[in-house]
Formats: C-alpha cells, structure tokens, sequence
C-alpha cells in the first residue's frame, strides 16, 4: 500500500513539473510577429505625399470615406457592383458573360452563378470568386482612386507641372506599387487641378518602366454622393448608376 502511494506521488510530481516547464516555454515563447502593411511615407516624395494629403481632402476626407458603407455603380456599360465597405461583400452582376458573383473579398469567399448554374465543385468555385476579387479590384480602383492614394504598399513620386489632354494646368505625381495586389507592375499618373486638387486626368501604364502610357482620361462628372465626391466621366466612358448608402438590403449578398 505504501509503494502505491509513493508511486503516485512521483507521477503526481512528475505531471506538476511538466506543467510548470510547460508554463514556463509558453511565457518565454514570444508569439509569431506579422507586419501589417502600411503606407510608408518615407518611400515617398514628400511634395507627392502634400498632394495625395489634398486630393483625399478634397474628395471627402478620411474620416467620410471611412464611414461610407454601401457603394453601387455601373462599370462602364458592362457590369453593375454593390460593395459593403463593412462587412467586405460584393455583388458583381456580369450580363455579359452570364455571370453573379457573390463573394466577401476579406475571407475570399462566396457563390458564383454562371448561367442557369450555380458552381458547385470547389476548385472551380475557388476560380471564380479569385476572378471576382480581381474584377472588385479593377473596378472599384476606377471609382474610388482618390482615396487609393496611400494605401499600404503605394509609393509616390512628384512629377511637377503638366498640362491634361484638354489643355488644363495640373501637378502630376504617379503611383507605383511594392509588391501589393494583382498587377504591382502598373503604375498610374494623377493630373491634379493645383487650385481644388480634383483629379482632372490619370495615365495608365501597364509596366512603370513604359515610356508612354496605354491610355489615359479625363475625370470629369464630379458629384457628391453621401459625404464623399466622385467622379463619373472617363473620357468618353462612363462609370454609371453610382450610389451612396449607409442602409441597404443585404440580401443582394445572399440571393442570386
């Protein structure tokens, strides 16, 4: 009887300085550190920086743009988007390819609808909803570019004076990308009216070492909407059908 309890003592005391050493690894373990990606101002032209300060102030300010929720629009005749800002859903109604995609950009999630027939195998489904993402990316960068300017990864550069294609003065920076989103090889250049620092016109080049750009626009079409400033006209294209909500019916998430 006495050599059972000694035993289980010594498994008793055993367990205790097991634990205690376990303890004691997970206090000296330091946990896993990941560097959120931010806007680094140091990679930057300070005067480009003062610019990108104005066009955001201009536009609505940061404090507005943080708290728009839902933004609607029309992608230049060829789709129709709603995005809620919050949660990170996105519809993407696609007519012309017979397509609704409805996906949350934030967990790279959702379901897509090509057709009469709903995805169902997982690999094509993981496809889709990547192509969606690149579809939000592209066109909501059309919309909203001005609130774009600082975020994580872009780098700005001054590129002083320039006149748009209609003639008008502007201050011109450009905008460069360190390995962020699906295309950092591009690089925009932003005409901004020295005066109201509205964007007049963007350059776009497919590769930033390109000498001349693949295209460029003319912003025009300015409006308010909600407590932020837009622009539709882009050239002789139109970002359409654009709208402004705090309230919306979720279930254009949920229901194709």
């Amino acid at each position: 009887m006495k050599n059972i309890i000694f035993i289980s003592a010594l498994i008793l005391c055993f367990a205790c300085q097991s634990k205690e050493k376990s303890d004691e690894q997970n206090e000296n373990q330091q946990p896993e550190t990941r560097e959120v990606p931010v806007f680094k101002p140091e990679n930057s032209d300070a005067k480009a920086v003062e610019l990108a300060d104005k066009v955001l102030k201009t536009h609505g300010g940061q404090e507005n743009w943080d708290n728009t929720r839902y933004i609607a629009w029309n992608f230049l005749g060829a789709r129709d988007l709603i995005w809620d800002k919050y949660t990170g859903n996105v519809r993407i109604d696609f007519p012309g390819q017979q397509s609704t995609y409805l996906i949350n950009i934030n967990e790279d999630t959702g379901r897509v609808k090509i057709g009469d027939r709903e995805l169902i195998k997982s690999d094509s489904l993981e496809k889709y909803i990547e192509r969606g993402k690149q579809i939000w990316v592209n066109d909501s960068y059309w919309l909203v570019f001005p609130f774009k300017f600082k975020d994580p990864g872009v780098q700005l550069k001054y590129h002083g004076k320039d006149s748009t294609l209609s003639g008008k003065d502007a201050e011109v920076i450009s905008l460069t990308f360190e390995d962020v989103g699906f295309t950092p090889q591009n690089k925009y250049k932003a005409y901004i009216d020295p005066q109201s620092h509205l964007i007049l016109q963007w350059d776009f080049y497919r590769n930033a070492a390109d000498s001349a750009a693949s295209f460029s626009n003319e912003w025009t079409g300015y409006q308010n909407y909600g407590e932020i400033q837009l622009s539709s006209g882009r050239g002789e294209r139109t970002l359409g059908n654009i709208r402004v909500a705090q309230e919306w019916d979720d279930e254009v998430f949920e229901e194709f």
